[in-house]
């Protein structure tokens, strides 16, 4: 176990404060916000590059927060890699196990086990200023990864490379976690995040915003910044109401006047209704069906996203929703086309504020 307990430290303007983290082994963090938020600062305090002002880091019991770099049990790989040039990329990988003076037998075997396992092998005899953004960050894990860390530190590794690198990358960082190493990677992208780590930390302006699992934080955030980086697009100001007649529901109150209903919330509280995009069903005219909202609006404006399609809602309030190009050449959406939103009060949250 891996406990990171109330981490600070402070370089002019900038500050960490009271980190406070609980990684199992086997898990895998992302650690996620904006550039500047702090989360390259906390790798190399794991890593022993940087002394916190205040607090320890506990690895099985064991208190590393003073430990020499080499006596801790992590790996760190930075986004510029920081491969020695004048090393083939066989010497890149067997760097530390050279150091340790580990037998030259042992230290080809290693070195051919983990090219085939990162699928560097064919680059071997290669330098570093030969390769590709993905073959040098394959290498890059390679050489971490004979030092056998218990803990890989990944500073933004899928930066700066094409859909296609990253989808390679992202199975070999699956494959890594799956052999039972803990990985804390850092990025500012949400999707990674959601498709690879088991645990989610945002960090926000050096503190902690929000800890858990991807499905706790990206369905429920605890705060707008985290709604909002978490992708969620339909964010609504609003005040509640009291839903009389309506059971378990509340009623939310929306800036233009029209009524949301969604499950919990506090009469008199203030605050914003949020409204994943991926819940919004589109429809040319009312539905009849459990969906207790349903607003009728005008496109304003249609996109592609990714392999699908966004579509920009003016229903007294802008509302975006997600549609599939199938559905969206069959519903024959243009602008100015009067359509219909739906969505459950199940899929409603309420954020206090």
């Amino acid at each position: 176990m891996l406990e990171i307990k109330e981490i600070s430290i402070r370089f002019g303007n900038f500050a960490l404060e009271d980190i406070s983290l609980e990684i199992a082994p086997g898990d895998y963090l992302a650690l996620l916000g904006v550039s500047g938020a702090g989360k390259t600062v906390l790798l190399e305090v794991l890593a022993g590059l940087v002394k916190p002002a205040k607090g320890q880091i506990r690895w099985n019991g064991r208190d590393i927060t003073r430990s020499r770099i080499q006596q801790r049990p992590v790996g760190l790989v930075y986004q510029d890699l920081s491969l020695f040039p004048h090393l083939d990329v066989f010497s890149n990988i067997a760097f530390a196990l050279k150091v340790r003076k580990t037998p030259p037998a042992a230290i080809s075997k290693r070195v051919n086990e983990l090219a085939r396992e990162t699928g560097v092998q064919h680059l071997l005899e290669r330098f570093p200023g030969t390769l590709s953004g993905g073959e040098a960050q394959r290498v890059a894990l390679a050489r971490t990864l004979a030092a056998e860390p218990d803990i890989l530190l990944l500073d933004e590794p899928l930066a700066n490379l094409d859909v296609k690198l990253k989808t390679g990358l992202k199975a070999l960082m699956r494959q890594i976690n799956r052999s039972g190493k803990t990985m804390i990677h850092v990025t500012h992208d949400f999707m990674e995040a959601a498709t690879l780590a088991n645990k989610v930390a945002v960090i926000e302006n050096g503190s902690l915003a929000q800890f858990g699992s991807p499905e706790e934080v990206f369905r429920h955030p605890k705060t707008e910044f985290v709604a909002r980086f978490s992708g969620i697009k339909n964010i609504l100001p609003c005040h509640l109401e009291p839903a009389a007649g309506e059971g378990s529901l509340s009623k939310a109150i929306l800036a233009g006047g029209q009524s949301i209903f969604f499950l919990g919330g506090e009469p008199s509280s203030e605050g914003f209704v949020m409204i994943p995009q991926e819940d919004i069903v589109l429809s040319e005219g009312p539905l009849e069906s459990s969906a207790r909202n349903q607003l009728k609006g005008v496109v304003r404006e249609a996109y592609l996203s990714g392999s699908g399609m966004e579509i920009l809602i003016d229903a007294g309030v802008e509302l975006v929703a997600s549609l599939s190009r199938q559905s969206f050449e069959k519903m024959g959406i243009i602008q100015g086309k009067t359509i219909w939103v739906s969505f459950k009060a199940s899929a409603v949250s309420f954020l206090a504020g």
